[in-house]
């Protein structure tokens, strides 16, 4: 097999750089799967890694792209045949596993997901990790007992990957959607995902959080953490449920149990690395079924290999809107 492209991360001299590399497939991690990748996402994740901002990356030189997703091109597993479409995200891919900014990827056939009826190569990219994480947050959230009825779900990081998939899951299932965002701006694309209403941050006085708030939401996604999540916990609806789900803020958490013991609110870790594959794998049947967003061309746009760096500082700097594929096959 020839050579073939991948965006590569170092570590040199105690800098952390993602530069273009040439690859033969024997000097990827082994697997008993090889895809030929025909897209790939960015998430918060993939920037962290990619530039070192975070320490993200556990082993070097690694191939980055938390996601990918392609056609089976040989397996040793029998649980996979040449020409089959899968997705493969999470686990180790893109931190101590070569990830998906490959043309090729070759990974345990145990993280490998086969693509659902009703969704596309493409699609399941447009969602990628951002979106599954949606998705999780919202199942386990109903599990809990969310439904329309319950009342308002407010989603915070709003016009982000996470967020932007979540508003439209949301609102296409029938709840009343409360975008909180910090970009006044954006209010029109955040309503046209389906959101109810838009709040700006700035309307918020984090600085005097009571122990408990008036109560107003049934259900929140949070995408920022620190005091924007200790806020939220204050002003849940007796049995509303908050789906932890990010850190883009911070990653502390200040609050009393008072929202827990007195309201009965639930709190959920949302962890789309570690998902037992029984539930990843109805995650993403949910996700091409009635789950399935109605604005995914919307909010996604698509780039090369060489466009990355320019995505990736644009998400550390808080200007990206929706979400990113990454264009690897044709």
């Amino acid at each position: 097999m020839a050579k073939f492209k991948a965006l590569r991360i170092f570590s040199e001299e105690g800098k952390v750089q993602a530069r273009m590399a040439d690859l033969e497939l024997d000097e990827l991690d082994p697997g008993e799967v090889v895809v030929r990748t025909a897209w790939s996402s960015v998430n918060f994740k993939d920037a962290l890694a990619a530039t070192g901002t975070g320490k993200i990356v556990r082993r070097f030189p690694c191939v980055a792209g938390i996601d990918g997703c392609g056609t089976v091109v040989s397996s040793s597993d029998a649980r996979f045949k040449v020409g089959d479409s899968v997705i493969c995200t999470s686990y180790d891919i893109g931190v101590s596993h070569d990830g998906g900014y490959a043309e090729f990827m070759r990974v345990p056939a145990a993280w490998v997901v086969p693509l659902p009826r009703g969704m596309s190569l493409y699609e399941s990219m447009a969602l990628g990790t951002a979106g599954y994480t949606a998705g999780l947050a919202v199942v386990r959230m109903e599990r809990e007992g969310l439904k329309p009825a319950n009342g308002p779900v407010i989603v915070t990081g709003a016009t982000g990957g996470v967020g932007s998939v979540a508003i439209d899951i949301l609102a296409g299932a029938g709840y009343h959607v409360v975008a909180l965002t910090g970009k006044e701006s954006e209010a029109d694309y955040l309503k046209a995902l389906g959101a109810k209403e838009v709040m700006l941050r700035t309307s918020l006085d984090l600085g005097k959080i009571k122990p408990l708030d008036k109560t107003t939401w049934a259900g929140a996604v949070d995408n920022l953490g620190g005091d924007v999540l200790s806020w939220l916990a204050s002003t849940m609806l007796v049995g509303g449920t908050l789906a932890s789900i990010g850190l883009a803020a911070s990653h502390t958490f200040n609050a009393t149990v008072m929202p827990f013991i007195l309201r009965g609110v639930s709190m959920l870790g949302v962890d789309s690395v570690n998902t037992p594959m029984q539930l990843r794998q109805s995650v993403w049947q949910r996700l091409a079924t009635d789950l399935k967003p109605r604005h995914l061309e919307t909010m996604t746009t698509t780039v090369g290999l060489d466009q990355l760096a320019a995505v990736f500082e644009r998400i550390l700097k808080g200007q990206n809107k929706g979400r990113t594929v990454v264009k690897l096959a044709g």
